[in-house]
């Protein structure tokens, strides 16, 4: 595999998510968390990207704050290529910087939108994937990754592929019908028994010219914001003119302001990734090797008795952690919190969080 001179990859890393508290806080998001044989999903996102892409192709939008962190765990990136978004307005207005960005830079860029959160096991066949997406974006389309189902999520969306289109080498590329966000229960068992549904996985390949137009298209407001920021794209995101038109955009999703619109759209069904985005302690156990009595345990001086299906989970061995008669639970320790919850119920997290925000306990978070 050769990487083209005309493919970039844009690594969305500036979420200060807490799906994974209270290990990951706003100053630790998750995608910095070394739970992964000593290694951040970061750098791990980055590695899969060799062979692929130059290591000066590839861009980082994140927040001021994180800069330093992301980049002292990839030293490689040249500062440079650190895009730096002053808060938070979506997904959308990601993109449309990113773009704009490397237009800039090369007129004929091709960029994969890509996430530094998300896991993937099958990292030969991601990298085919992205080869593939590439030839096909060069046909003037929105290219999205889709993901076969594995269980009925009603936290995924979900695409409806309809007739299919141009295919490069094995992979075949089809029209998408539909979007649908977050599907009830009893729907989401329905698009688990068609195979005409994918998961969304959030990742998306586009020539920057095309992205660009259809978000003039269909996005004329924050199209015209990103062109009176656009001599300010690459050299200075926090002079106060830039933070000033950046905070006139109205927060909104790619999904929902372009994909669900535009007629470009097509999807490659990407079934054997082994993709995981690691949104809960739970999924940890779908993407880590336990031991033989189904215990994962990271980083953490444990002594189990009769434990099994257990994760444990320290940020430090100076105290050993003890566990009897532990039948399918989830244990977190750090040195200011720590969590106890049974196997299925991290998801909950989300409202102890909430709690902690509207309980002024915000130095946990």
């Amino acid at each position: 595999m050769t990487t083209n001179k005309d493919f970039y990859a844009v690594i969305m890393a500036g979420g200060g998510g807490t799906r994974l508290w209270p290990l990951s806080r706003k100053a630790c998001p998750k995608q910095m968390l070394k739970v992964f044989d000593g290694k951040s999903l970061f750098e791990i996102a980055l590695e899969r990207l060799q062979g692929v892409f130059e290591t000066d192709h590839i861009y980082v939008v994140t927040i001021a704050s994180q800069v330093e962190a992301l980049s002292s765990l990839a030293p490689e990136i040249p500062l440079k290529n650190f895009l730096i978004e002053p808060m938070p307005r979506g997904t959308a207005a990601v993109v449309a910087m990113a773009a704009a960005s490397l237009k800039k830079i090369n007129p004929d860029a091709v960029i994969a939108i890509l996430t530094a959160d998300h896991f993937i096991k099958n990292v030969i066949d991601f990298r085919e994937t992205l080869e593939s997406a590439y030839q096909i974006a060069k046909t003037d389309v929105l290219v999205t990754l889709g993901i076969q189902p594995t269980f009925p999520s009603t936290g995924y969306g979900y695409i409806e592929r309809g007739e299919q289109l141009k295919s490069f080498e094995s992979v075949k590329s089809y029209k998408v019908n539909t979007f649908f966000e977050k599907p009830s229960e009893a729907r989401a068992i329905e698009f688990l028994r068609n195979e005409k549904f994918s998961w969304n996985s959030g990742m998306f390949i586009w020539k920057v010219d095309v992205i660009l137009a259809e978000i003039k298209r269909y996005m004329p407001v924050l199209f015209d914001t990103i062109t009176k920021l656009t001599p300010m794209l690459t050299v200075n995101h926090l002079g106060s003119e830039f933070s000033e038109h950046w905070a006139s955009i109205k927060p909104q999703t790619i999904d929902y302001g372009i994909m669900e619109k535009s007629d470009r759209v097509v999807v490659l069904p990407a079934s054997t990734l082994g993709w995981n985005d690691v949104g809960s302690w739970d999924s940890l156990f779908d993407v880590l090797d336990p031991d033989l009595n189904g215990n994962i345990i990271i980083n953490a001086k444990h002594i189990g008795m009769e434990t099994d299906n257990t994760m444990v989970y320290s940020t430090s061995q100076d105290r050993v952690i003890v566990t009897i008669g532990s039948q399918n639970m989830i244990i977190v320790d750090t040195p200011d919190a720590l969590l106890i919850c049974p196997r299925g119920d991290s998801q909950k997290i989300k409202e102890v969080v909430q709690y902690l925000n509207e309980h002024n306990y915000t130095q946990y978070l």
